[in-house]
């Protein structure tokens, strides 16, 4: 791990249940986005969700990045699967029913070339928001859309400044070698050892890893049971490291 304060900044209480999300919804490059923070940011973070689309909890979280009280950030979260997510109840998948679903959303609607193609555009449109005709661009992506982020860091990106990625689907220690700027991973209990220390390794750009151990696939996205004391505690403490992270890389 490197470069992360004990010392952090400061973010809006997390609710548990019910949450009023403070943005709202434009069309951005023709895909319904929510978009939250203050219009004199400087500053965008592109959220790429979880094949479960808009929840709560995903929401809440990209309010908490807006709005912390060390730097401003305009958030943008589109929605790549244009109103046909995945099911959470596919999640964790029990049957053969929910693994071919699973599977065949992975390979159709969750591809990630398919994701990919759409991001500078997405990126073009957003920046005719900012103050300054461009906004300075960070990546956070949560399970799937954290395979999505760790590509887009890759040897070609020239569009964000820093990248993270919480509780990732698809650890491909592969990707790790072409990461061109600095990347954060907040593993869950659920994401193998083995890869999560392997993708480590093969990082050549200032990083910060780290699992949070007692946290299941999806804590910090649309599987967090925030009414469990323990479960919205480090979804606090993950948002605050990512964060952190961003004030010191982008």
């Amino acid at each position: 791990m490197s470069g992360i304060s004990k010392a952090c900044c400061s973010i809006p209480p997390v609710v548990a249940k019910g949450y009023q999300a403070k943005g709202t919804y434009q069309t951005i490059n023709g895909l319904k986005t929510y978009v939250t923070g203050p219009e004199s940011a400087t500053k965008a973070i592109l959220v790429i969700y979880d094949i479960f689309g808009f929840f709560d909890q995903t929401l809440q979280g990209a309010d908490i990045l807006a709005t912390s009280n060390e730097q401003k950030y305009r958030v943008f979260i589109p929605d790549f699967f244009e109103g046909s997510p995945a099911d959470i109840s596919w999640y964790p998948p029990t049957t053969d029913e929910h693994k071919q679903k699973l599977g065949d959303f992975f390979s159709t609607q969750a591809a990630p070339p398919k994701t990919l193609s759409k991001i500078p555009n997405i990126v073009a449109e957003a920046n005719k928001q900012a103050p300054g005709g461009s906004f300075q661009w960070s990546i956070l992506g949560f399970c799937w859309g954290g395979k999505i982020a760790a590509l887009s860091a890759g040897a070609d990106n020239k569009l964000f400044k820093a990248a993270a990625q919480a509780h990732p689907a698809m650890v491909d220690p592969k990707d790790a070698k072409d990461i061109n700027v600095p990347f954060m991973m907040l593993a869950s209990g659920d994401e193998p050892t083995k890869d999560v220390e392997a993708f480590k390794a093969n990082l050549q750009v200032p990083n910060h890893i780290e699992t949070f151990s007692t946290q299941i696939h999806g804590w910090m996205a649309a599987r967090s049971n925030l009414e469990d004391a323990e479960v919205k505690k480090e979804y606090e403490r993950g948002y605050k490291t990512v964060l952190e992270f961003f004030h010191q890389h982008a």
